[in-house]
């Protein structure tokens, strides 16, 4: 495949790449195929990312969703390619992870964000969970149809193989924290899974965005008792304000990586 230059792109092509914001897609459910315009930047993660229905103005609503505005639409195209309920096992055994190489060029970015639904399975995704480590452990389940379950850290360092393979630069985000306070401050860390994010950024040669850190500072910078504007559900989906201020520290972080081209397709301050 060629690559693509960076340039101005025509009005059509601005119109063509306007985000669809809709609910999350069953699992296995086909997905229309629209227009992937380059260079592009793929969003993928679960309903921390992308969620909610509408404007997000009521109800949950995904960090992807607000981050597409604080980029320039004449330098890249944002595609949010976040799916709720999602760990970073489940979103490639379904193939939604397929569906992202398939359209990936050379020039393209990957953010990779996931977490949230690693630590166990539930009703809807009853095969979803990771190894809570960042090694090579593994782990054979089943009898008549054996699997092999990996560690979330080797979910990642194949996401960053396989978009390496394609020509293109991941990052991977360090999950935001979920709503839960100690002292008055958000706790950190993630139960470990924001270090395991890092440890596998650092061991696949991918870029690293310690979203959990920067979203926890914001958050602490709110203070525990205006929680209500950032989380909907008390546990760890946001409002519209808090995927604002998710999708703020993203590009917080994107500033901060040294010599990472997707910080020139930015939106001007």
């Amino acid at each position: 495949m060629k690559s693509h230059p960076r340039a101005l792109v025509p009005l059509l092509a601005l119109m063509l790449a306007t985000l669809a914001r809709a609910q999350d897609p069953a699992p296995g459910a086909p997905v229309a195929k629209e227009p992937t315009l380059h260079p592009a930047l793929f969003l993928v993660g679960d309903s921390i990312m992308k969620t909610g229905t509408g404007t997000g103005e009521r109800g949950p609503w995904g960090w992807g969703s607000e981050i597409g505005a604080l980029f320039d639409p004449a330098k890249i195209h944002v595609y949010n390619e976040g799916r709720g309920g999602r760990s970073s096992r489940g979103y490639i055994e379904e193939g939604a992870w397929a569906q992202v190489l398939e359209r990936l060029q050379p020039g393209d970015f990957v953010i990779v964000q996931f977490a949230h639904n690693d630590s166990a399975n539930s009703a809807n995704y009853p095969d979803r969970t990771t190894i809570n480590a960042a090694g090579d452990e593994s782990v054979q389940i089943g009898l008549d149809k054996k699997k092999v379950i990996h560690t979330y850290g080797w979910y990642l360092r194949q996401y960053v193989k396989d978009g390496k393979a394609k020509g293109a630069t991941v990052i991977i985000c360090s999950p935001v924290p979920r709503d839960k306070w100690v002292g008055g401050k958000i706790v950190r860390g993630f139960d470990g899974y924001a270090q395991w994010a890092a440890v596998s950024a650092q061991a696949s040669g991918a870029l690293f965005i310690d979203l959990n850190s920067i979203c926890a500072d914001r958050f602490d910078a709110l203070g525990e008792a205006q929680k209500t504007k950032i989380y909907v559900d008390g546990y760890q989906h946001t409002t519209k304000a808090g995927a604002r201020l998710n999708a703020e520290s993203v590009v917080a972080g994107i500033r901060q990586l040294k010599d990472c081209p997707l910080a020139g397709d930015l939106a001007a301050p």
